[in-house]
């Protein structure tokens, strides 16, 4: 099997072929081009084919690869944590521009998984005071190898939400929660079906996370702390609706770059 064979094998998007042979290959996607009568080893051969049945079967391409870009930074991705998301980027943008570049702000990082937003945030602020929590101990695994990886120290801490944070206080809370209703027809199709249940559905509405977040977060907020947060396509309003009964101010929401209600968020 050639370069250019294994491209157009049948039944795979050239999009997903390309990126797993490049990852097979450990080649960039201009020696592809270059070198398409290139013959495959036999290991790479059966490699190749293995993660073209697993890909038709619908397994993402991140956990096969082990992998995801974000922020553009390389992440290590597996079963036990979320896929990292292009539109999550926003909430990391978002996070940056409150936090001064001269500060040691304290940051707080809930339900961090792979660990993505904290150990972007922390590359960019070095100054910040990192902390990541996650109620699974594998996902802390993952996110102090991508924390490795980077060469960024960031306190990783097993709490399900506040629960073992004591009396701290930070000057910004950031989230990106379950947040999928439960029986959203979604949880069955494509890389969801594959993604650790528990870092996707909250409740018959979604918003179980959400609300257990914006109630709890003012006790852990220093004066003029800011909380922002992830959320899904049709939660914008609820999430202000929620902001406000609690007595936060500045509340707002901001779009994706699809136009799609994405981070909200207030301070206290």
């Amino acid at each position: 099997m050639t370069i250019a064979e294994a491209l157009r094998i049948a039944g795979l998007d050239p999009v997903d072929a390309r990126v797993l042979l490049r990852t097979i290959l450990q080649a960039s996607d201009a020696h592809l081009a270059a070198h398409a009568e290139q013959r495959l080893t036999e290991v790479q051969r059966a490699d190749y084919l293995a993660w073209v049945e697993r890909r038709r079967a619908g397994e993402p391409i991140a956990y096969l690869t082990g992998g995801r870009e974000f922020y553009s930074l390389a992440f290590k991705a597996t079963p036990a944590v979320l896929i990292p998301r292009p539109e999550t980027e926003l909430l990391v943008e978002t996070a940056l521009e409150r936090i001064p570049g001269d500060a040691a702000w304290r940051v707080l990082d809930l339900a961090t998984g792979s660990g993505c937003i904290a150990i972007a945030i922390a590359k960019h602020r070095p100054r910040a005071q990192v902390t990541a929590t996650d109620i699974s101990p594998a996902a802390l695994a993952v996110a102090h190898e991508n924390a490795d990886r980077h060469g960024v120290k960031i306190e990783l801490i097993e709490s399900g939400w506040f629960a073992a944070l004591s009396s701290r206080r930070f000057d910004l809370i950031v989230a990106n929660p379950p947040y999928v209703a439960e029986g959203d027809p979604h949880l069955a199709a494509g890389d969801l079906r594959f993604e650790p249940r528990s870092a996707l559905v909250a409740g018959p509405a979604g918003l179980d996370g959400i609300e257990v977040i914006v109630n709890q977060a003012p006790q852990f907020l220093a004066a003029d702390g800011w909380l922002l947060f992830e959320h899904g396509h049709a939660q914008g309003e609820s999430s202000r609706v929620l902001l406000n009964a609690a007595g936060y101010e500045g509340i707002t929401t901001l779009r994706d770059l699809a136009g799609i209600e994405r981070v909200s968020g207030g301070r206290v």
